[in-house]
């Protein structure tokens, strides 16, 4: 059960954090270290649960009972990636529809053409603007609770070359209902700065990728430029990939774990408290 919604946490004057959860070990995880809110995305969730890239490998139907996990993990509320949809305006609004009653607080679609790619790649392609629009329309009309936040991502700015193209796509959807806007993969911190002031009065996301095509900025900065939500989300998996490869290749070369360190190991009383043992 939520303690409070993302609209509320929203309605003050500071950004939020939004770390990233791959799986529902992680969302404690996150809850523990005092954050207010995260978001889950296809891209950790098709790696750690499938081993495969973001590229559409994996759809709703494989998604939806791992996102209901993460979701009964933590009683943080959550922003949730719903790629495209998966179809047409009607099958947008049943996924919509189904991450609601799930417990997400906030739900976010995309412009691409399915099967979708990783935002931070190259050759994008889209659907029309008016057709997201569309999307967006029947999506808004799906939802129950006023509280829950749609959000509208466009890849424009990869696919069409332009931040002017995503500022454009972004205007048509929040006239279609969209509550706030992702756009996605600026390449530098002008075009970075540039989005709250083409959308002023918008809720933004800004999308902090290690080693992707978007400049790494700090919380505070993202903040005073206007950004209201600031998402990371791969350091967690990046961070545990790191951790996992390096204490497999001790054992390997050593036969034991002994002498690896309890640095780098979680405190095993403390992990059976994390998991409620």
């Amino acid at each position: 059960m939520l303690n409070f919604s993302l609209k509320s946490l929203l309605s003050t004057n500071k950004s939020l954090l939004l770390p990233v959860a791959h799986d529902a070990l992680t969302a404690k995880l996150i809850e523990m270290a005092g954050f207010k809110a995260f978001s889950i995305g296809g891209f950790g969730v098709a790696a750690s649960a499938f081993g495969l890239p973001d590229n559409g490998s994996v759809g709703f139907a494989q998604f939806l009972p791992i996102f209901k996990n993460i979701l009964n993990a933590s009683s943080l509320p959550v922003l949730v990636d719903a790629d495209t949809g998966y179809g047409g305006p009607e099958m947008a609004a049943k996924v919509i529809s189904t991450y609601e009653t799930a417990g997400a607080s906030a739900i976010f679609i995309e412009d691409q053409v399915w099967p979708k790619r990783c935002g931070q790649t190259s050759g994008h392609k889209l659907i029309s603007p008016n057709k997201m629009a569309d999307k967006i329309n029947s999506a808004k009309k799906a939802l129950r609770d006023p509280d829950t936040i749609l959000m509208a991502r466009t890849d424009a700015i990869s696919a069409e070359g332009s931040l002017d193209a995503a500022v454009k796509r972004a205007k048509i959807y929040i006239k279609a209902g969209a509550d706030a806007i992702f756009i996605e993969a600026p390449r530098t911190i002008n075009e970075l700065n540039q989005i709250p002031q083409e959308l002023p009065g918008t809720i933004l996301l800004a999308n902090m990728i290690e080693g992707g095509k978007t400049p790494i900025i700090r919380r505070d900065v993202l903040e005073k430029w206007g950004f209201k939500l600031i998402a990371h989300p791969l350091a967690g998996i990046l961070a545990q990939t790191k951790v996992i490869r390096d204490t497999l290749s001790f054992l390997k070369e050593n036969g034991t774990t002994e002498g690896w360190g309890q640095d780098n190991l979680y405190d095993f009383t403390e992990f059976r408290q994390l998991i409620g043992l």
